[in-house]
């Protein structure tokens, strides 16, 4: 059976090298007994520190041409220069914080995949897109532009459901990823407020692979009930 996948967004988290460093080699040791894959996705500043065993390290972002004239971007040769080996694509913070489009988001995806880097590609509905019964087509429309090649992750993310508390159903999330499975053939992982106390619950949810957690993995005995969940 194929493992199952953990994966670890820090976002811009934690403010410091040290505090990086100490908190991957924690996750590191207490992951090191789940048969998982286990993903960590820390700030770029950070990728070229963090030494780890178990854990597969991944950048939060990337750019669609290898080099050039693009200050402040950061190129696929460059992640993996320094170790990276998935990267995140389509965040709903990069979506509606920063405005990426979903055409940018094809570019890097297929940039990624074209320079040896696996990809974590997020989708996902904002709250007026499901109270308007808009769901599917917001999900269908966006998985237009997720490149269907080996090395692609779908991650299932209700922007409602992010950093906010509140759950989408297990039913809700057993329906969106057989959806998403309906039209890619592929690992699809659920990233909303994924926390210890419901974990288990989602984890049993049918066609649910993964998880990709946010503020949950910043607290390590926390993120090792989640994995512990999903190991079961």
């Amino acid at each position: 059976m194929e493992r199952r996948i953990l994966a670890a967004n820090w976002k811009m988290n934690p403010q410091s090298a040290e505090e990086a460093v100490e908190l991957a080699r924690e996750l590191d040791r207490l992951l090191a007994p789940l048969p998982l894959t286990k993903l960590l996705f820390p700030p770029f500043v950070f990728l070229p520190l963090l030494e780890v065993r178990n854990l597969t390290i991944g950048a939060q972002n990337v750019f669609w041409e290898e080099k050039g004239a693009y200050t402040g971007e950061v190129s696929p040769p460059m992640l993996k220069s320094v170790g990276a080996e998935w990267v995140l694509v389509g965040h709903s913070e990069r979506r509606n914080i920063l405005g990426e489009r979903d055409e940018d988001l094809k570019r890097k995806a297929e940039a990624a995949l074209k320079n040896g880097l696996k990809v974590v590609f997020c989708v996902g509905e904002k709250l007026k897109d499901r109270e308007a019964g808009r769901h599917f087509e917001v999900i269908r429309k966006q998985l237009e532009y997720v490149p269907k090649r080996e090395g692609v992750v779908i991650a299932y993310e209700p922007v409602w459901a992010i950093g906010t508390g509140k759950n989408a159903t297990p039913e809700q999330i057993g329906e969106m990823h057989a959806f998403i499975k309906e039209i890619f053939n592929t690992k699809v992982l659920y990233g909303g407020s994924v926390k210890g106390h419901n974990a288990k619950e989602l984890a049993s949810t049918e066609g649910v692979d993964g998880f990709l957690v946010g503020g949950a993995s910043l607290k390590p005995s926390e993120f090792y009930k989640i994995g512990e969940a999903l190991a079961e």
